[in-house]
């Protein structure tokens, strides 16, 4: 990325810091990746449209970030400027049957939020690691629930820098993907419509949940969570499972033998190793079923 770019990125972020030639490996949860050229903490609506705005005007490539919880890094790194909604992006609020929270909140947390309040509708989200904005992108689902289903509006920002509200039959949503996906647009804030229930009931169903998932799922290794979407009338671990891929290796990466759904990072492996598993469990998979996998990882720099 030119110099002028940066600096005239850090007069517009005055007086947030950009970090320059950060490394990205802290910020997945794969914790694997290079350096980007630019990182900017998002602290408010008026800073993210002016920057969105710079960047349009001088054809500059940016990424928005959550957690990072399905991302992969290339070891090369990427040439732009991440966008991280995090902490200064992550309010909460609940009225009524009604949750509102900023694309930055922990998914998990608005989960807890709703439980706090009796309101049931979220419960299978509490285990899910990504963030609100990220969430709503690729329509995150677990046990049966989807967060479209409790959606009501999402308020976003595209590049011209002005505000745009979309409710949920605009929103396309479909299974891990929306809108989002079609028309680029910086999620802001979120509108949950939820129901009362019982306090007792909703909590005692996310623990369960959670008991499941360390039961089922790889969570003391780092990983994107669920590989690969589920093909359609199957499952992407069974069919991995099948052919045979289980506990496959490339450097330190691995099929999970726990849950065949999951590449984790089992021993410091890069991105590249982690890329190229999920390279050969795509062709395996194929030769030995005639099913294409496709991943529900996000692929960020040159990995060929």
């Amino acid at each position: 990325m030119k110099k002028e770019i940066i600096e005239k990125l850090k007069e517009i972020n005055l007086p947030g810091q950009i970090l320059t030639e950060e490394p990205m490996d802290t910020h997945t949860t794969f914790h694997a990746g290079g350096k980007v050229s630019a990182f900017i903490e998002i602290t408010g609506h008026e800073q993210l449209g002016r920057i969105l705005s710079y960047l349009k005007e001088t054809g500059t490539e940016y990424f928005i970030l959550g957690n990072g919880s399905n991302l992969l890094v290339s070891d090369l790194g990427y040439d732009g400027c991440i966008l991280h909604l995090g902490s200064r992006m992550d309010q909460i609020s609940v009225t009524g049957d009604q949750i509102m929270a900023q694309s930055g909140a922990s998914l998990a947390q608005v989960a807890l939020a709703a439980a706090e309040h009796g309101l049931t509708g979220l419960e299978f989200a509490s285990g899910i690691p990504g963030t609100v904005g990220g969430a709503v992108r690729m329509n995150a689902g677990a046990y049966n629930g989807e967060i479209s289903q409790a959606v009501t509006l999402v308020t976003g920002m595209k590049q011209d820098g002005r505000v745009y509200h979309f409710d949920r039959a605009a929103m396309e949503f479909g299974y891990r993907k929306s809108l989002v996906m079609r028309q680029p647009f910086v999620v802001t804030e979120v509108t949950f419509q939820l129901l009362y229930g019982d306090q007792t009931a909703i909590l005692d169903k996310m623990k369960e949940l959670n008991r499941r998932r360390r039961e089922k799922q790889p969570l003391e290794y780092p990983s994107a969570g669920s590989t690969f979407k589920r093909p359609a009338g199957n499952y992407a671990g069974k069919l991995i499972m099948e052919s045979g891929m289980g506990g496959f290796c490339i450097g330190g990466a691995q099929v999970s033998e726990k849950h065949c759904g999951f590449v984790i990072n089992r021993n410091h492996a890069s991105a590249l190793d982690i890329w190229s598993v999920i390279e050969e469990v795509k062709m395996r998979v194929y030769e030995k079923t005639g099913v294409i996998l496709e991943p529900e990882v996000i692929l960020l720099g040159k990995f060929q």
